[in-house]
């Protein structure tokens, strides 16, 4: 750190506590000291400096620093990990498993002989869990850090030039980080809807969907997409009245039509209610509960709806508050994402940018990826993302899971194309494990045979998939899948069937 940052700091630490012994000033001088370990000083330049250490930018971090390049992070929550660690992915799996549990438990364990005279929710204990697991993969990624030798800036960077960052530490310190290459990871935020405010309390974002104080006996989400409706199953498990009211005609609209429809029902089954083609027009929360106006997408009569909670869960979108963007000129789009080329340079030379604030899925994986590829180039290597060959997943029971196009793709880019499907009733393992609802479907090109998509409705889906993305990947047909040998007794068996109903004839159906 330069010593003007050092000397504000002094300065700070004096202005709220006085010194009143040379005990103090050794305590002054040893933190000072402890607190410019670890930063950029002004004299020092990185070759590579992420703005972001979410899953893009911790990644790429990490591999920069692998590739020999000297690297500094720089992250404005204080744990890295970003919205997916921290609040997103990983603590609504947490509960998606531990609530997928307790719905076993209590529906699905005395048929396999097991009896229990009574099952309860220990809410407090549930979220610990989940707590529990988000802290230790936080200072995991610490640890890789130190591992890989790279530093580790907690505060809110700004550009002040395209190749200065300065930081506004946690600490309520500053500092200016020079790198000949920045990266900008800094994912996005919840997209919010006119005229509801979310107080995350009654209406709340994905991120106060994971810490309700208890189960709230009405649920509505708002938003049909992956995120309302895996949370949505959370709390419907545990007890509440779920109903989910969605704009669009469908659930999840870049879902394959017909896995769609065998999915909504699936959840229709799990007593989750859908209104769809219908729009929000009015919030109340002048009451204990919270009532909201809803009226057809088309226009037309008007009706309310009464809840505990509303989760407002209608996508997201880029975050780039306060990076100062506009002071070194780089370029974004109507929708506020960043645009870069196919080497994730933005409009300003030394300038990148990757995962959610790019075009692109907003998935985490996927911004692994950019983070690689991207400190790859760099680097003087090459670097390749497909985001035509993202897998995505629905973390519900069952899950679904897709990779490539949907019928409705191939159909539109007039295609010859065939068909192969499999159900996991007709698949040995489902049916010994008794969950064998869900389907395989695989899209092949007819004269190549060449798979063009695939997409699993199972309990295990996102496991699945992956064979799948695989032969995607390396332009693999729907044979060559159906003649590798499958273990058995497995679920995986049914994506052999699937394949060897898309060029030829299953076995066991």
């Amino acid at each position: 750190m330069a010593l003007a940052s050092l000397a504000r700091r002094k300065a700070y630490i004096l202005s709220r506590n006085p010194l009143s012994s040379p005990v103090d000033a050794f305590k002054l001088s040893f933190s000072l000291r402890n607190f410019s370990r670890g930063f950029a000083s002004e004299s020092e330049e990185n070759d590579v400096v992420v703005i972001g250490g979410g899953p893009g930018g911790y990644v790429a971090a990490i591999k920069a620093a692998q590739l020999g390049l000297k690297t500094t992070c720089i992250e404005k929550r204080g744990t890295l990990g970003g919205t997916c660690l921290n609040v997103g992915c990983i603590p609504s799996k947490a509960l998606l498993h531990s609530s997928h549990m307790y719905h076993e438990a209590k529906h699905s364990f005395a048929g396999h002989g097991v009896k229990l005279s009574s099952v309860e929710v220990d809410l407090p204990t549930m979220m610990a869990q989940k707590d529990k697991a988000v802290s230790n993969l936080t200072r995991g990624i610490e640890g890789l850090f130190k591992k890989n030798k790279v530093t580790y800036v907690k505060g809110y960077g700004k550009f002040i030039s395209p190749s200065e960052v300065s930081v506004d530490t946690l600490e309520g310190g500053s500092a200016i980080v020079k790198g000949k290459n920045i990266i900008i990871a800094t994912g996005s935020d919840v997209k919010s809807l006119p005229g509801i405010t979310i107080d995350e309390k009654r209406i709340v974002s994905s991120t106060g969907a994971l810490a309700l104080l208890e189960v709230p006996k009405k649920l509505i989400v708002i938003g049909a997409g992956y995120i309302g409706l895996e949370m949505g199953s959370v709390w419907g498990r545990l007890g509440s009245e779920v109903t989910v009211v969605e704009f669009a005609p469908d659930i999840v609209p870049t879902m394959d039509a017909e896995v769609r429809k065998q999915f909504q029902r699936a959840l229709e089954k799990q007593k989750m209610k859908f209104m769809l083609k219908t729009k929000v027009v009015g919030v109340d929360t002048t009451g204990n509960g919270v009532k909201l106006t809803v009226e057809p997408a088309a226009g037309g009569e008007q009706t309310t709806l009464e809840a505990d909670v509303v989760l407002v869960s209608a996508g997201r979108v880029p975050f780039t508050a306060g990076l100062g963007l506009d002071k070194i000129g780089v370029e974004t789009d109507k929708a506020g994402r960043i645009l870069v080329n196919e080497r994730f340079v933005t409009n300003v030379p030394g300038v990148y940018a990757i995962g959610d604030v790019i075009p692109g899925p907003m998935l985490a994986h996927k911004a692994e990826e950019d983070g690689v590829a991207c400190v790859e180039f760099i680097a003087g290597k090459h670097g390749h993302v497909d985001y035509e060959k993202v897998p995505g997943v629905v973390y519900t029971h069952p899950e679904v899971a897709s990779v490539g196009k949907t019928e409705e793709q191939v159909k539109a880019l007039g295609v010859d194309y065939r068909v192969g499907k499999f159900p996991f009733l007709a698949n040995s393992r489902a049916k010994a494990i008794d969950d064998a609802e869900g389907i395989v479907k695989i899209l092949a090109e007819k004269e190549s045979d060449k798979i063009l998509g695939v997409h699993i409705m199972a309990p295990n889906a996102g496991e699945l998939i992956h064979e799948a993305v695989l032969a995607v990947n390396y332009g693999a047909s729907s044979e060559d899948i159906a003649r590798v040998c499958h273990a058995h007794p497995t679920m995986s068996e049914a994506l052999k069937e699937a394949a060897m109903a898309t060029y030829d004839k299953p076995i066991h159906v």
